[in-house]
């Protein structure tokens, strides 16, 4: 069973969201002497990671990681690992430790293998994985009809750039899935009629956030908004 919320703003979800991922992260402190925490990028976490952040938390004893990446340096706008850095890391918050994904390699082939050793000096599974959805029923970075989808092995997968979109690494299924507490946050008319979509039967190919209606009862908590 998924547990679902439904706010009438995305900043009362995005709320609403920190007060859970505080619950989570000091019970995993009190728990094991150390949380971790795994994010998205774009948006709406930025609004999630600024309500976090004040949190009178043991931000020593957070390790904070993402669950995907585009192969770009720290420095360009379109990294998540920047987005973190401005939005969430600040004031108390910047105590955490950070593991980013990126590691300057030529692209995320060449460096699957160091991000993949990176992430092996994480206390798995992670504590919380905070994630989010695109139109097309993507989470981190598994895609539609690519092969991350099905990446089984190791903690990272190379997602190979296309087209129209640089490459980009994500933890796999099995790590994101693995968590011990997921959180989707999504809002707008095109990703509650995707979220509709994946609650019927079909593949998780097709569409990859179905993966996440295979979980544990209570495992998953769904916080939407118009």
């Amino acid at each position: 069973m998924v547990v679902e919320q439904s706010f009438n703003e995305i900043g009362d979800a995005a709320a609403a969201l920190a007060d859970d991922l505080e619950s989570v992260l000091r019970g995993a402190i009190d728990a094991r002497g150390g949380a971790t925490l795994a994010v998205s990028g774009g948006r709406t976490p930025a609004a999630v990671f600024e309500r976090l952040a004040p949190r009178d938390i043991d931000w020593s004893r957070v390790t904070v990681t993402l669950t995907d990446e585009r192969w770009v340096p720290e420095a360009h706008p379109d990294s998540n690992a920047g987005l973190v850095r401005r939005h969430l890391l600040q004031g108390k918050a910047a105590a955490a430790r950070f593991v980013p994904l990126y590691g300057g390699e030529a692209g995320p082939e060449a460096g699957q293998a160091a991000c993949n050793s990176r992430l092996g000096e994480l206390p798995l599974p992670i504590d919380a994985t905070y994630l989010g959805m695109g139109d097309d029923g993507h989470f981190a970075s598994l895609f539609p009809g690519e092969e991350a989808v099905d990446a089984r092995d190791g903690i990272c997968v190379a997602v190979p750039a296309t087209a129209g979109r640089s490459g980009r690494m994500s933890l796999t299924a099995p790590t994101l899935l693995g968590s011990r507490s997921i959180y989707l946050l999504f809002n707008g008319e095109a990703k509650h009629r995707c979220y509709r979509q994946a609650k019927q039967p079909g593949s998780a190919r097709e569409l990859p956030i179905r993966l996440l209606f295979d979980l544990p009862p209570g495992k998953l908590k769904v916080l939407h908004a118009p």
